[in-house]
């Protein structure tokens, strides 16, 4: 880790229980925060822009939920900036979606049709650039942990049993966070402790070693988008 790293990585340590430093943290890093903007606007973003003011609350909260345990702190700040912006992006969507009761039958359908070409194929497409990009920060960690994208499509759970099982592993690890921490400071699942925690089948567990590996970065880090979807699955048992 560089010289430069390792002093960003001071700074936001402190910044977490220094408001102080924080300010001067999120000023001294405000060209970065309106670059990040400008990718989501494909423009400079303005003062006035509310797009500005919710990346820089993302890069915010990028110094409060940051460990060095998550590699380098920009790249976390990145995506939390990017998936706060396609959070907003969505709720104005929801919003001006809303129609008149006093519109006629006809005149809705049309207004939701314009609605749907103006905005449907941009907010597609943000979705699909933000998930290819977790995609890639997630495979690439993987690698450090010797797991590629194809171990964990032949590892996943087949059955309602072991996923049922893996849910409950991966339940108990989120709510430990020393386990979590431990994972990424070993490269590591720590099956012992997720067998004897969620009192389930250790057998079972490592079995499916490479495919908690998978799951355990994505809890651990700022995959936002592919976390709702694999709590979505597991929720669902599906």
């Amino acid at each position: 880790m560089t010289s430069d790293a390792h002093q960003i990585i001071s700074r936001v340590y402190k910044a977490k229980t220094d408001s102080h430093a924080a300010d001067e943290l999120i000023s001294a890093y405000m060209p970065f925060i309106k670059s990040e903007t400008a990718k989501f606007l494909n423009r400079p973003p303005d003062q006035s822009d509310d797009e500005l003011s919710i990346a820089m609350f993302a890069f915010y909260e990028s110094i409060r939920n940051y460990s060095k345990l998550r590699g380098s702190f920009l790249k976390f700040a990145a995506l939390q900036i990017k998936n706060r912006l396609i959070d907003n992006y969505r709720k104005e969507k929801r919003n001006k979606g809303q129609i008149s009761l006093d519109v006629s039958e006809d005149d809705k359908a049309d207004l939701k049709d314009t609605i749907r070409d103006e905005h449907d194929t941009y907010a597609e497409n943000e979705l699909r650039e933000a998930t290819q990009q977790e995609i890639m920060e997630l495979s690439a960690q993987m690698e450090s942990f010797g797991v590629s994208m194809s171990d964990v499509a032949d590892n996943s759970p087949r059955q309602h049993r072991t996923l049922e099982i893996c849910r409950k592993a991966i339940a108990f690890a989120r709510k430990n966070p020393d386990i979590l921490e431990e994972f990424l400071r070993t490269k590591r699942v720590p099956i012992a402790k997720l067998a004897e925690g969620a009192k389930v089948e250790r057998k079972s567990l490592e079995r499916h070693r490479r495919y908690l590996v998978a799951v355990l970065l994505i809890c651990t880090n700022g995959y936002e988008i592919m976390r709702g979807h694999i709590m979505q699955v597991l929720k669902g048992g599906e």
